[in-house]
């Protein structure tokens, strides 16, 4: 498997991205990217799986039609994924779905085999919490949209991720590749990439997947660049950095075998002290970079 696939590797038909258990060689993650023009609109088939359709830039309506009825949600998006956090629709398997959009954007289509048909739902920015992780040059916010315990799913946990320029992202390294009760989850792992920009210079950063035991072998040392994509299916993953003057996005997609959705990781032996140091720093001023809206009364 090529775990690092640079921008446009992963292009398929109407998607930038399209990553699946078919062309991934595992069994539930998803993740497609689709970019529409201005009037543009594309319908798909869920199939077995449910998937989260995530504005990255733009607005848009998403119908989904299923044995229930149809269901269409105006989704007012975002102007890009550094400015704020958008709103995004549930579409459950076994159902079409549209996406349209009349002035164009961009949208994740983040996906996971699954069992359970739940519901399709609207799921407002004002819903999704936002989180700073870490303190110093560890810090991150982290927008919760699709994680466990915030958004009902059957397997799919999705999470952004927006790392100021110069920190250090997923760390200290960490794995979710066996199944521990209570201790850690197995969770195959999608990263999709995209920078700020500077002065029209592309940003840039660099991914690290390594080993963590026999038969979970993947190793990763990349360096990554807007539209990037970086599978994980086991492995420590981190860190996840971002060059100095470059803010770094990336869109978390997650899903496993477990019959808990949950995210349980375990922390590199030998870096886990890392987090013991959190509580006597600040967290970097620069974040949030934006928190989510109130809600309208």
């Amino acid at each position: 498997m090529t775990h690092h696939l640079p921008a446009g590797k992963a292009a398929a038909g109407p998607y930038a991205v399209d990553v699946g258990p078919e062309t991934a060689g595992w069994g539930h993650s998803a993740l497609r990217v689709l970019e529409l023009p201005p009037g543009g609109s594309h319908t798909f088939e869920t199939g077995e799986s449910e998937w989260i359709v995530l504005p990255l830039a733009g607005s848009c309506t998403v119908t989904v039609t299923d044995d229930f009825g149809r269901h269409a949600f105006e989704l007012a998006g975002r102007a890009d994924i550094f400015s704020a956090v958008s709103d995004f629709a549930y579409a459950p398997r076994d159902a079409r779905t549209s996406v349209a959009s009349a002035a164009g954007g961009r949208f994740a289509l983040t996906g996971a085999r699954c069992t359970r048909r739940l519901p399709a739902r609207y799921g407002p920015a004002s819903s999704v919490p936002v989180e700073l992780r870490g303190t110093g040059s560890c810090s991150r916010q982290v927008n919760n949209f699709g994680a466990a315990g915030v958004f009902e799913c059957d397997k799919l946990i999705a999470v952004e991720v927006l790392t100021p320029g110069g920190n250090w992202s997923s760390f200290p390294p960490h794995k979710h590749d066996e199944h521990r009760p209570g201790e850690e989850s197995v969770l195959e792992e999608i990263y999709y990439f995209e920078f700020a920009a500077h002065d029209g210079v592309p940003g840039l950063g660099y991914q690290r997947v390594s080993p963590s035991g026999p038969g979970r072998e993947t190793d990763v040392l990349a360096e990554v660049r807007d539209g990037d994509v970086v599978l994980i299916p086991d492995g420590w993953h981190g860190p996840s950095m971002a060059v100095p003057g470059h803010h770094m996005y990336y869109l978390n997609v997650m899903a496993g075998p477990e019959a808990e959705r949950a995210w349980l990781i375990c922390d590199h032996p030998d870096h886990a002290w890392i987090r013991d140091t959190w509580p006597g720093q600040p967290v970097d001023p620069r974040l949030p970079l934006y928190t989510a809206p109130e809600t309208s009364v």
